[in-house]
């Protein structure tokens, strides 16, 4: 039982629960783990890799076309206003200090679309290119969207190919999409497997992050997503119309430290409920 008492919640709680906890306590406790509040990649990064999209890095773009059009000061200003930050390009060094307010907003807007997929029953595909801190997220909404209605798919599982003479395969971890080489989970910005998997499925709604959001919406599918406040290739095709809510925030803390998202998300469930009701 994972509790969470050392945040005023009763030890009896599950924190991977669904549970009407105060906003006080989820914006505590996304502060604490660092995935609002200080992140991880400081101005000097976030400057260097928006400027890698306008410059066109493949890498940077997840498989997305038109994204690397904008000005820099222009790119860094939607960034901030999409994470809550200091948008001033005349502060190039120091700490990103992402708004926990934001955050959970944002939250509670892909909350809102997951929770109309199991309304709707649709189909869905999950999927990571950060297996070391978003698959625990990813599978508890993913257990909370099959009991409520909705279906999610697996496709391309089982089935290798080689990228650059090397063995590729999805895996999947509780329904959620990971791209491995067999032996381990990779960490990517690809955006071929998204690709591949929606050879054999076409899902309602895709909910992802990095190369797997990015081919998604490419592709024309719903798409709601995560992303940190160093990759703004998502956030800029979110701006054109193209996807849905993009939570940006810190995408790499422990995955145990995920569960106050999972929280907000799991209230736009029971939020629709009580409305329909």
């Amino acid at each position: 039982m994972r509790s969470k008492a050392h945040l005023g919640v009763a030890p009896e709680t599950d924190a991977w629960d669904p549970y009407p906890y105060p906003v006080d306590v989820l914006r505590a406790a996304l502060i604490d783990a660092r995935i609002a509040g200080v992140v991880s990649h400081d101005r000097a990064n976030v400057f260097w890799k928006l400027l890698r999209l306008c410059q066109g890095d493949p890498d940077s773009q997840f498989g997305l076309t038109g994204v690397d059009s904008m000005a820099f000061e222009d790119l860094l200003a939607l960034m901030a206003d999409s994470g809550g930050f200091d948008p001033d390009p005349g502060v190039r060094d120091g700490v990103v200090e992402v708004d926990p307010d934001r955050v959970i907003e944002r939250l509670r807007r892909v909350g809102d679309r997951l929770a109309l997929a199991a309304d709707r029953g649709e189909r869905l595909v999950l999927a990571t290119g950060h297996p070391t801190g978003l698959p625990l997220l990813y599978g508890e909404i993913g257990r909370l969207l099959e009991r409520e209605g909705a279906e999610l798919l697996r496709p391309l599982e089982g089935r290798t190919w080689k990228e650059a003479g090397r063995r590729r395969e999805v895996r999947y971890l509780h329904g959620v999409a990971v791209l491995t080489d067999r032996g381990s989970m990779l960490h990517t910005h690809s955006a071929d497997p998204m690709r591949r998997m929606l050879e054999e499925a076409k899902p309602d709604l895709v909910f992802a992050d990095h190369g797997f959001a990015g081919a998604a919406i490419e592709a024309g599918v719903d798409t709601v997503s995560i992303a940190d406040v160093n990759d703004p290739a998502l956030v800029v095709a979110e701006h054109q119309g193209r996807a849905g809510p993009v939570v940006v925030m810190d995408d790499n803390v422990r995955p145990e430290s995920y569960w106050p998202c999972f929280q907000v998300l799991a209230s736009r469930f029971s939020s629709r409920s009580a409305s329909s009701g």
